[in-house]
């Protein structure tokens, strides 16, 4: 009999990779060797069409039971996905999921997965955890929570979130050393070439918390700001990409944070750059040119600047850094 029992509900366009990396530290936890026989814990893929579920990569999952009677889990995980799909779960296991919760049966939410909670009533009073990356989409959508966007994983009660990716990972081994070990759990993120399982608290990778903002365009903007790290963008050709003047743009970035959009770019590349220098070993000059500057030197001057050190004595200090 397993000790561990694990159903999924994945959602339509829901993201792989949180689902694949949450499902595999229970399958390498599960059995000896590599056998990948679910001995010590089961995991169940559920649906009330049984209809395959195409993820948000395009490729599909084929349920495997039917809904039924949500205590027969220890854990229900709900795997979002792509935003516009959060409204779109279907009505019977939009029951399924509320019978759980009067069951006392814990509720997981990976990725997208806490907005599919919260929308249908079931996250009021809980802390949850919500990707960065998605922190406005959900502000946008949701009044009544506010969501936590830095750290990995959130544990409250029987809800349990996390903001997707590799946290999901991290998630599952939580669990799994709650119930079947801490050496399982390890064993899992290692063949998966994890170091180590990460803290609930663990920072997420993301924006810095200087720059949350309520203003529509600047959150535009730290996002293009975001995914162009590597190549950073002109004042000038941001503007151009959002629709709007250089002046206008300038202006927003003054009343919501009191800086300009150089400041708060090259706030998060130093953020980028001081994440790698704590959890990689990548050097100096390899850091330099991932975070968008021009050479080690130029990074080592902006860096001192902010940071008042070097980035190799910022990698020498103990995490976390006071």
């Amino acid at each position: 009999m397993a000790r561990l029992k694990v159903g999924f509900i994945l959602a339509r366009r829901f993201t792989l990779c949180a689902f694949a990396n949450f499902v595999d530290v229970l399958r390498l936890s599960a059995d000896e060797g590599d056998r990948s026989r679910q001995v010590l814990c089961s995991w169940r893929v559920l649906s009330s069409t049984m209809e395959a579920i195409a993820s948000s990569c395009g490729v599909t999952v084929q349920p495997e039971e039917r809904l039924g009677d949500p205590a027969r889990f220890d854990y229900l995980v709900v795997v979002g996905g792509l935003v516009d799909e959060i409204e779109n779960l279907h009505p019977d296991t939009v029951g399924f999921l509320k019978r759980a919760a009067a069951a006392g049966v814990p509720l997981v939410g990976v990725c997208t997965g806490t907005f599919i909670l919260h929308r249908i009533g079931l996250m009021q009073g809980y802390r949850a955890c919500v990707s960065w990356f998605h922190h406005a989409d959900f502000l946008e959508r949701f009044d009544g929570l506010k969501p936590v966007s830095d750290q990995i994983f959130v544990i409250d009660r029987d809800r349990l979130t996390c903001s997707g990716g590799v946290s999901s990972a991290h998630l599952a081994a939580f669990i799994v050393e709650r119930h079947l070990g801490r050496a399982r759990a390890a064993k899992s993120l290692h063949i998966m070439i994890i170091d180590e399982a990460m803290a609930a608290e663990k920072p997420q990778p993301g924006m810095p918390l200087a720059l949350v903002a309520d203003d529509p365009l600047v959150r535009k903007a730290l996002i293009q700001m975001q995914q162009s790290i590597e190549a950073p963008l002109s004042v000038g050709r941001l503007a151009a990409q959002l629709g709007v003047g250089r002046r206008k743009l300038e202006r927003h970035f003054r009343e919501a944070l009191d800086m300009t959009p150089l400041e708060a770019d090259r706030l998060i590349r130093i953020e980028q750059a001081k994440h790698l220098l704590r959890t990689t070993t990548r050097s100096a000059t390899r850091i330099a040119a991932d975070t968008g500057f021009c050479d080690l030197p130029h990074l080592i001057r902006v860096f001192r600047a902010a940071e008042g050190m070097t980035p190799d004595a910022f990698r020498r200090m103990p995490f976390p850094v006071a």
